[in-house]
């Protein structure tokens, strides 16, 4: 991306830093605790998962043909493949014979075989063999494929709507300025480096929202390198259909203030937050993007979040040297989210299921989770 892409950004950030102020809302909200802990919501919270399109991975995680990886989503076994032709699919991950899951884990294969009756699947979703034919006679392979569903490969992802025979169009999901922002990152040029997780005990709207604020970075992350590096209680927001962009102004943005605007650079004075709608958080500091997604379980009477990261630098790796230092980045940036935030969101977890108070209140200057909430909230056609 060119170094001058955000400048305009970055001029409104710095004048925030300068003024020790923040973008911020009309007015406090407050949101009922019900919000959090309705469960009557979560089948609507579940349906809306299932027919929105999603990120599921990196393109750079399934490079080559025949590359694979299975993911399970909201209680679905989902295989996202590159196929012989090239072209990306994402298939549930469910056997046409009696249900089994014939892919498991990631890695590159041609045939993917049912561990219960060896009925095979190829890349590109076609039964391919069934063992015992006789006994099948009446079923034909060509109408027994696995079940495909609607996906795109842009902006450097693997898109798919996870109920079969919807319509999927990213970019006008995206709307035209975030889809030509997430092209400009050029993330499928980068190189897959690693996923890491952890399953927290927090409702999903909560935890999504830990990642709309800077409010909380003095406190929980004062001595690591978010709270060191950038300015607290600071950022810009700016609203794209239901989606966000946001900005926490580092520390070294006022060194910019002296600089000619042709000669800024958005690594010297920001990190980018997108939040894509409803469940993925796009970020991007030097060196290695960040997805992360917020993944409600929809398991038991406890809410349940798994909260997996995924990291590609945005330049392929010259040399195991150069992929050690992708590590290490990954290693400051998990510090925070894995040590730091997870405690935390355990303890909002506890509050929600235990608390006697009918309301939390969200500040002016937490207008990202404002919006989330408001955006959410009538999404769920649910009044706050």
């Amino acid at each position: 991306m060119e170094p001058t892409y955000y400048n305009e950004t970055l001029r409104h950030a710095l004048q925030l830093v300068q003024n020790k102020t923040t973008d911020m809302a009309e007015s406090v909200l407050t949101v009922p605790l019900d919000y959090y802990r309705n469960t009557e919501l979560r089948s609507r919270e579940r349906e809306l998962m299932m027919t929105t399109p999603l990120p599921l991975v990196y393109s750079a995680q399934i490079r080559k043909p025949n590359d694979y990886i299975v993911r399970r989503m909201f209680g679905k076994s989902v295989l996202i493949v590159r196929g012989e032709d090239g072209k990306a699919r994402v298939f549930e991950n469910y056997c046409r014979h009696r249900g089994a899951s014939p892919a498991e884990g990631c890695g590159n294969k041609q045939l993917f075989v049912c561990p219960y009756h060896s009925w095979s699947y190829d890349s590109s979703g076609r039964l391919a063999n069934i063992p015992g034919r006789d006994g099948f006679e009446s079923v034909d392979p060509g109408s027994y494929g696995l079940v495909e569903l609607p996906s795109e490969e842009r902006g450097g992802f693997v898109w798919a709507v996870l109920t079969p025979d919807l319509e999927i169009d990213v970019a006008r999901f995206l709307g035209p300025q975030i889809d030509a922002d997430l092209s400009a990152w050029n993330y499928q040029k980068g190189d897959f480096v690693e996923s890491r997780e952890f399953v927290a005990d927090v409702n999903w709207k909560a935890a999504v929202e830990n990642f709309a604020e800077t409010y909380h970075f003095q406190t929980v992350h004062g001595q690591s390198i978010p709270g060191q590096i950038q300015v607290p209680n600071t950022s810009t927001h700016a609203v794209f259909g239901p989606h966000h962009f946001m900005t926490f102004p580092k520390k070294s943005i006022t060194e910019l203030a002296d600089v000619p605007e042709t000669n800024w650079d958005h690594d010297v004075g920001l990190t980018t937050v997108y939040w894509i709608y409803p469940t993925t958080i796009l970020v991007n500091p030097p060196g290695v993007a960040q997805i992360i997604e917020v993944l409600p379980l929809f398991d038991g009477d406890q809410d349940q979040t798994l909260i997996r990261s995924s990291f590609v630098g945005y330049n392929k790796a010259e040399n195991e040297e150069h992929t050690q230092m992708f590590k290490m980045a990954i290693d400051i940036i998990w510090e925070a989210v894995f040590d730091e935030d997870r405690p935390v969101l355990s303890l909002i977890g506890n509050a929600v299921r235990n608390s006697s108070q009918d309301h939390v209140v969200v500040g002016r200057n937490e207008i990202g989770v404002q919006h989330m909430v408001k955006t959410i909230s009538d999404k769920l056609n649910y009044r706050l």
